[in-house]
């Protein structure tokens, strides 16, 4: 099971910090990342999206899943899979699993011009160790979370899609 996190801040340098602290309790083995960015939204409400170089670990079909969500939560154009009718299914089984519609509303509604926020898809993550380490940046935290299951489904559509 991978959980989906999304922490949101009012300005781009809290989110960088932020942001910085997750790969450094990567780094310590708190969290095991399978995605991890940071997405900026400027004045005029456009999102840019920031990824570390690498990963260890990652799949191709991990990464293009991870590529789609953030695609999906972020209305990021260019990023992800955006592959005409194999969207339908994989939103339809988006909408199954925890990044529901709901879910993609709260996130929306979080990022205002000028704003930013850190999203991290994590495998496994030790909750108290996180969450202390990551309360000095403060922010607003939206978390859900992909079974194992989902996660298979969702690769193996976008691998036929491809």
């Amino acid at each position: 099971m991978s959980e989906l996190i999304v922490i949101g801040y009012d300005d781009q340098a809290s989110a960088t910090q932020a942001y910085n602290q997750v790969l450094a309790l990567s780094k310590d083995f708190i969290v095991k990342l399978t995605g991890l960015a940071v997405v900026n939204v400027d004045a005029e409400g456009k999102s840019h999206v920031e990824t570390p170089q690498k990963i260890v670990g990652v799949s191709a079909a991990g990464g293009a899943l991870w590529g789609m969500l953030i695609g999906l939560l972020f209305f990021v154009p260019g990023v992800g899979l955006l592959l005409g009718g194999a969207m339908g299914a994989l939103f339809g089984k988006l909408g199954k699993s925890g990044i529901n519609d709901q879910f993609r509303s709260q996130v929306q509604d979080m990022l205002k011009p000028g704003s930013a926020a850190v999203v991290i898809m994590a495998e496994t993550i030790t909750e108290d160790k996180f969450a202390d380490a990551m309360a000095p940046f403060g922010g607003q935290v939206l978390k859900t979370s992909l079974s194992e299951e989902d996660e298979k489904e969702l690769a193996a559509e976008l691998s036929d899609g491809s």
